[in-house]
């Protein structure tokens, strides 16, 4: 990308390989302050190169999702919370969809310990993280898998997924706007997702902050669609007014503000299990 200063270009090469970048990670990988840092950050966040988050920046997204490995690293921690309070809201005995996401992939995680589940899945993922676990019954829909990710696609998918009538649907979403649409990159993905939705009596929505940063160009669904949206922290107003006016539970993993322990070492350790959960209607 022409203009770029060498520091500025290596920035966007760590970024496009880990998914995000941190002010001070990236101080003291290049001895510079913090404030150069953020005014590099800045001006790539100008030329539409990356996204500002808290501390840092991820890639901008638009038109082609980041690859599946980099995802994984964005929002880590938020993702781990958000799948073990989203996980603690499933009942044993019960019937339920996951599909594609590093954010649903953490909810299956955090379910290994549920009994007498029935999954149905077109993630991989998911089913490698779920199949050995004895209580657990995992049916993998058919069709084509998605080398980037592991993720099952396409009409047969999609059929199979209409031959059930689930509890609940555990989905993700690449991205959400302010007016509620959820969206993301791939339209096959897509036809999967709303397939899930259709056949589900209650949909979960995992998504953390950074997706309300982000867009993408194919609409799967609106947020008055779902049931429950579990989420690390406050919404912004508007989209927490949409689902305040419908009804939809909205559950906050990781509040901003909670006092979990005065001890930062112990704080920074504790397991994302503990992390406190905010319910709000």
């Amino acid at each position: 990308m022409t203009g770029l200063t060498h520091r500025q270009a290596e920035i966007l090469n760590i970024a496009r390989a880990s998914g995000r970048v941190m002010v001070e990670e990236l101080a003291r990988r290049f001895e510079v302050s913090a404030q150069t840092i953020r005014k590099d950050l800045n001006d790539l966040c100008e030329r539409r190169s990356l996204t500002r988050i808290h501390g840092g920046a991820i890639i901008a997204s638009g038109v082609e999702n980041l690859a599946y490995e980099a995802r994984r690293f964005v929002a880590a921690d938020e993702k781990k919370a958000i799948g073990a309070a989203a996980a603690s809201l499933i009942p044993n005995g019960c019937s339920l969809f996951i599909n594609i996401g590093t954010t649903t992939e953490e909810v299956a995680s955090a379910l290994t310990s549920h009994e007498d589940l029935l999954v149905i899945t077109n993630n991989l993922n998911v089913a490698m993280l779920l199949y050995r676990h004895p209580r657990i019954e995992v049916v993998v829909a058919g069709g084509t898998v998605r080398r980037a990710d592991g993720a099952v696609v396409g009409s047969t998918a999609t059929q199979l997924i209409g031959q059930f009538k689930v509890d609940y649907a555990i989905i993700g979403a690449s991205a959400i706007d302010e007016e509620g649409a959820l969206l993301d990159f791939d339209y096959r993905e897509v036809q999967v997702a709303q397939a899930i939705i259709a056949n589900a009596r209650s949909v979960m929505l995992v998504a953390d902050s950074t997706k309300l940063r982000r867009s993408a160009p194919v609409r799967i669904a609106h947020i008055t669609q779902i049931q429950t949206f579990v989420t690390d922290q406050e919404l912004p107003e508007r989209l927490a007014t949409i689902c305040h006016s419908k009804g939809i539970e909205v559950v906050e993993a990781m509040p901003k503000g909670a006092d979990i322990d005065d001890s930062p070492a112990d704080a920074q350790d504790a397991a994302p299990e503990a992390a406190p959960v905010v319910r709000l209607r």
